[in-house]
């Protein structure tokens, strides 16, 4: 059912839609890599020049989350995303969450993440990832913070886990989900992110899950500086090459690079806010 004329999603809504135009947001990067970004100011500046107004850099752990929030205060264009990677888990401990929570205190902090489970890697057990993840969803809920996931090969334990909690807003980044996965998301009302594999020639089945998926909910992102989109792919990803994504994906909705990106820019705006905009 719809929202009545006047409510406050519909409001929110046109605004997102007003300010969309050809705006891009890259709604995961990670230019806190030292070793990728040794100077990051180069890296939102060409981004700025290809049309990304907005960039969010996620952190993976403490350190890397401190990093983030550091380069949201030093540039206008950067937003930062915070908390604990479930690659990282074998080294988190719950004392973890109060920085993470004072971080997420920030005013340029706009959610949680990226947080979730890893079970191609297994840099840690599952049940390390399970108690990091806990942990930090319960400190979402609390606070009232959006939450941005990773998940690789666990989509049916994180959707599992999700399914018996109240409802809360999700994204999941770098979305790789089977058709079935698709509809589990849709039924938490999540958000889903869209990289550079959108692009590659091999990519059809991800292709149409997206097509089924619905436009309203899906936004992009680079991962930058993995995952570079054709025909870059195997290069390190940048911001700047956002504007590929975009493309791929409009191919993929069969829609103009315009219309996705209006479409995936209020979708950001949605779930993460104005962004200054």
């Amino acid at each position: 059912m719809g929202y009545a004329e006047g409510h406050p999603e519909v409001r929110a809504q046109r605004y997102f839609v007003s300010v969309a135009g050809d705006i891009l947001i890259d709604t995961h990067c990670h230019l806190n890599d030292a070793d990728a970004f040794p100077d990051p100011s180069e890296a939102v500046r060409e981004a700025v020049d290809a049309g990304v107004t907005r960039m969010i850099v996620v952190g993976i752990d403490s350190d890397s989350s401190r990093r983030a929030v550091e380069l949201a205060d030093r540039f206008e264009e950067v937003y930062a995303v915070v908390g604990w990677h479930p690659n990282h888990a074998a080294s988190y401990a719950a004392s973890e969450l109060k920085t993470i929570e004072e971080l997420l205190n920030h005013p340029k902090s706009v959610a949680l993440g990226e947080i979730g489970l890893d079970y191609y890697r297994q840099h840690a057990s599952k049940e390390s990832q399970m108690r990091c993840l806990n942990d930090q969803l319960a400190l979402a809920a609390s606070v009232d913070a959006s939450v941005v996931f990773h998940c690789r090969e666990a989509y049916g334990d994180l959707l599992d886990a999700l399914e018996t909690r109240p409802r809360h807003r999700y994204l999941f980044h770098c979305f790789a989900g089977s058709e079935e996965v698709a509809v589990r998301c849709r039924a938490l009302d999540a958000w889903i992110g869209v990289d550079g594999p959108v692009t590659y020639p091999s990519a059809d089945t991800l292709r149409a899950v997206l097509r089924g998926f619905g436009h309203d909910r899906v936004v992009i992102e680079t991962d930058s500086p993995w995952m570079a989109p054709h025909p870059y792919r195997g290069k390190r990803n940048r911001p700047a090459w956002l504007p590929l994504v975009n493309e791929g994906l409009a191919r993929a909705l069969v829609v103009s690079p315009g219309v996705c990106a209006a479409r995936t820019t209020a979708a950001a705006l949605g779930f993460f806010g104005r962004l200054g905009l």
